[in-house]
């Protein structure tokens, strides 16, 4: 895994080897959101030519929450805040026929995102 492409976890309370155990275990159990959100973000075919695909998929994930807290008044928005939030919807929207199955897919990435804070908080 490449850590310095992954900005959301480049600091220096994460280590590189305990972030690799909890992405490990977490796709262990959620393998099937794993590809559901590739297919979105990276389309069908990309995946089997990105060797970090897993890596880009959790590092959007935690954009996601990230930007939920700034959504939501837990966080300051910063100067880049619009755009990134109009990225997160433009990347999970292209495709989608309805606000529910948006909706869905940012659960599911907030899900993911917290899952593996949960993880990475329990490991030793």
């Amino acid at each position: 895994m490449v850590i310095a492409g992954m900005y959301m976890l480049n600091s220096a309370k994460y280590t590189e080897e305990k972030i690799n155990k909890a992405l490990e275990i977490l796709y262990t159990d959620r393998k099937n959101e794993f590809h559901e959100l590739s297919q979105i973000c990276l389309g069908k075919k990309n995946i089997h030519g990105m060797p970090y695909w897993r890596e880009f998929i959790l590092n959007f994930c935690l954009d996601v929450e990230d930007s939920f807290k700034t959504w939501t008044g837990q966080k300051p928005p910063s100067v880049t805040s619009p755009q990134k939030a109009l990225t997160i919807l433009r990347q999970i929207g292209n495709g989608m026929t309805s606000m529910n199955k948006l909706t869905h897919m940012l659960n599911l990435s907030y899900n993911l995102s917290m899952e593996f804070k949960e993880i990475y908080k329990r490991l030793k």
